[in-house]
């Protein structure tokens, strides 16, 4: 799949007296890409966008290059301990997307210059808690790889914790272009991860992203590059056939990736009244199933509820799955289902 291009750049002026921003801001000038400054990527005004899926649509074309300030990391369960920010937002426009709510109505993709000092910030982590192993996660709010062409931030993120002792890289993704990081020293350190779906979900409302073969076939590359290696599937849509529609999802990974111990994460649908407003805006056409009176409400770890699969339904696709992973797969783990 073609690498991301934006169609506009912002840039904060204390970028420029980093390396990495002032290589990007000349580059981006160089292909005549309007590039602009902005006081703070957290504030950038001026993205074009009248109505809520124009804005959407714009932003999604819009990369800022900033500094990541803070020093403190959020937390990440169940994925790792902690989040590592390298980037946020994401060039895909899938409709259930989390962080079109959690973005607001113009989620532009978010660069961060300064990779050498969020590294050492997760370095102070993992010397907090060692002798235990610390766990972070590199696609909490992002999905870092459409941008790694413009950035090398993964490829310095793996080559830095191929060398720790107590700590531990993982990042999922959707994205295909991992050519880059295939030689790269990684000493089994770091977790590289696809996010896949049915066929019919990928093509519906996963807008922008490549197909199921691609993501799988780039999966494969990643397995013999010697990366451990592990599958997401999510959201899980539990409607209709979905037992053999994510047999055969299953089937399909086993075609691509069968001699390799895979992990899996299995997270189910679900969704918020902010988001299903949210969502209805951008996708007013949407054919997500958002229907309250078919899910149960659950309050979350961060004080708001959400709206699940009844807890029937939720323990059969648990057990479903767990039996074919594990009569499908070999040596396979299922770090979690959700």
């Amino acid at each position: 799949m073609q690498n991301f291009i934006p169609q506009r750049v912002y840039i904060e002026p204390a970028a420029l007296e980093y390396p990495l921003g002032k290589h990007l801001y000349e580059y981006f000038k160089s292909q005549g890409i309007p590039t602009k400054y902005t006081t703070s990527h957290n504030r950038v005004v001026g993205i074009p966008g009248k109505t809520p899926p124009e804005a959407f649509r714009e932003a999604k074309n819009t990369l800022v290059i900033g500094i990541r300030k803070s020093k403190k990391f959020e937390t990440c369960r169940p994925s790792a301990h902690f989040q590592l920010p390298l980037v946020t937002g994401c060039p895909g426009k899938c409709e259930y997307c989390y962080l079109a709510t959690n973005l607001g109505r113009k989620p532009y993709i978010r660069v961060y210059v300064n990779v050498g000092e969020i590294l050492s910030i997760a370095k102070d982590y993992m010397e907090q808690r060692k002798p235990e192993i610390t766990l972070f996660e590199g696609a909490a709010t992002s999905d870092p790889l459409p941008v790694e062409a413009y950035t090398g931030s993964l490829k310095k993120t793996i080559e830095f914790f191929s060398d720790q002792q107590f700590g531990r890289f993982r990042f999922v993704t959707k994205f295909t272009n991992v050519d880059s990081l295939l030689p790269v020293e990684h000493k089994g350190k770091t977790h590289f991860r696809f996010s896949i779906n049915l066929p019919e979900i990928i093509n519906t409302f996963e807008h922008g992203t490549p197909t199921l073969e691609e993501r799988l076939k780039a999966a494969e590359k990643v397995s013999r590059a010697g990366y451990p290696l592990g599958i997401m599937i999510a959201p899980i849509f539990l409607e209709g056939s979905w037992q053999d529609n994510y047999f055969e999802l299953l089937k399909t990974v086993k075609k691509f990736i069968s001699d390799t111990p895979l992990s899996f994460e299995l997270i189910t649908h679900r969704f918020t009244k902010r988001a299903k407003s949210t969502i209805l805006d951008i996708f007013p056409g949407t054919q997500l199933s958002m229907d309250e009176e078919k899910r149960r409400f659950k309050y979350g770890q961060f004080g708001y509820g959400k709206y699940l699969y009844p807890k029937d339904l939720i323990n059969e696709a648990k057990e479903f799955f767990m039996e074919n992973i594990n009569s499908l797969f070999k040596d396979a783990t299922v770090e979690y289902f959700v």
